[in-house]
């Protein structure tokens, strides 16, 4: 049963909420004061969302927002401030940047309350079972290889396990595919509210102008930037979840004619920085070429955006052969490699941060000094891994990096068998 903290200083308000929702088969938690609130939130933090009044004596809402979303475990729950203020933007803007998802305007309209309180109980029902199956999943695989350890020295015992453990591998990436597709859908549909916001603060601004001081202005500029940069990050997850949702197409593929295409694609860019790119006998390879593209896109785009003040952007991209480490051998047993080098002469960075790049939302750079997502580098390392390949990167403090992508010289195995075939 979905819980539901109502916070309000006033009895019948509760009540009227409560009775509101009460067909819906919440479990209805009431606090009367913001202080009362975080006292329930010190022991129970499993609650689908929080309906809580602005206008409070000591703690008003946002002061209590602010307060309980200090606590690593409560920062998932949702927060709907109710309200008989019609505020102006500064004030809606203030209770957004608290961490509140939306406002319900007093007198309550019984169906919207229930519209709205219907929607988020069921994103976290679905987010909860999807996590829950994971963890069994999880939780299964390790039981299952414990007991290939015990067994180890009975044949027929351990090949029955390894085909349960391929099974429940494939159960896992089924999950993991559910969540992808959920991450997706959930981008998808927060982009027609954003396109809302961008266009009615343009209109604001357009209209309103003249009568708008300084500071109406700054505001609404800042409401601006944040939702493009919200727009971003959402376009960058949904290219992200996209690439285990679309299927595979591989096919012979020119790399030298792949990265021209990039590089025609970003002409202007490298022309505003005045950048010198140069590639050399890149090797034709079984590929998704839809995948590849945006691979050489993000990594050149990552090599211009930090470069070195004053300094002609130099990018060198260029290929060899090698045998793979015994860690990086294909499943074709082949172990050779194809290796692609995107070496640049920018800002570069600490060797010690090579493996934390490739993690998703990790910056080594405050936002004020490079615009971005944090998303790019995955987005790059989980391209390579659909082709089977590796991705890794050295750098140097003030002297460039260099990306390594390593791509199986055969074509990768899309479907391997999970079932052993008879001898």
């Amino acid at each position: 049963m979905a819980k539901i903290l109502l916070v309000d200083d006033r009895e019948d308000n509760l009540l009227s909420v409560e009775a509101i929702l009460e067909s819906g088969g919440y479990q209805i938690i009431k606090a009367n004061s913001g202080q009362q609130a975080l006292k329930i939130l010190l022991s129970q933090f499993d609650f689908a969302l929080i309906l809580m009044d602005v206008q409070m004596p000591n703690l008003d809402g946002f002061e209590t927002a602010a307060l309980i979303y200090q606590r690593e475990k409560l920062r998932h729950i949702p927060i709907i401030f109710i309200t008989a203020h019609n505020y102006n933007d500064e004030n809606i803007f203030k209770g957004y940047r608290t961490g509140a998802v939306d406002y319900i305007y007093k007198p309550i309209n019984p169906d919207l309350l229930r519209a709205k309180v219907c929607v988020f109980v069921d994103l976290y029902r679905k987010t909860h079972q999807l996590m829950i199956q994971e963890q069994k999943l999880i939780t299964i695989n390790k039981s299952l290889e414990n007991e290939i350890k015990e067994h180890e020295k009975s044949e027929e015992k351990i090949k029955g396990l390894n085909l349960q453990l391929l099974q429940n591998i494939d159960k896992l990436e089924a999950a993991n595919k559910d969540l992808d597709r959920f991450a997706f859908m959930a981008s998808h549909d927060l982009q027609e509210p954003l396109r809302k916001i961008l266009t009615f603060s343009e209109r604001l601004s357009t209209k309103y102008s003249d009568h708008l001081d300084d500071d109406g202005k700054k505001f609404i500029k800042r409401i601006q930037f944040a939702t493009e940069r919200l727009q971003n990050l959402i376009h960058d997850i949904m290219q992200f979840a996209k690439i285990s949702l679309e299927k595979t197409n591989f096919q012979k593929s020119d790399l030298n004619r792949l990265v021209e295409e990039v590089v025609e694609e970003m002409e202007a860019v490298i022309e505003a920085k005045k950048a010198v790119i140069t590639v050399k006998n890149l090797p034709e390879l079984y590929i998704n070429p839809n995948l590849i593209r945006p691979l050489f896109y993000n990594l050149i785009h990552n090599a211009l955006k930090f470069s070195k003040p004053n300094v002609i952007p130099e990018i060198n991209i260029y290929s060899d052969i090698t045998s793979a480490s015994p860690e990086e051998e294909g499943r074709d047993g082949s172990g050779k490699y194809y290796r692609i080098y995107v070496e640049d002469n920018g800002i570069g960075f600490e060797q010690k941060y090579a493996d934390q790049v490739f993690e998703m939302f990790k910056r080594l750079h405050h936002q004020d000094e490079f615009e971005g997502t944090g998303i790019g580098l995955a987005f790059c390392k989980k391209i390579v891994e659909q082709h089977e390949g590796y991705i890794a990167v050295r750098s140097t403090m003030g002297k460039g990096s260099t990306f390594i992508i390593s791509l199986p010289m055969q074509p990768v195995s899309i479907h391997p068998p999970l079932v052993p075939q008879p001898a």
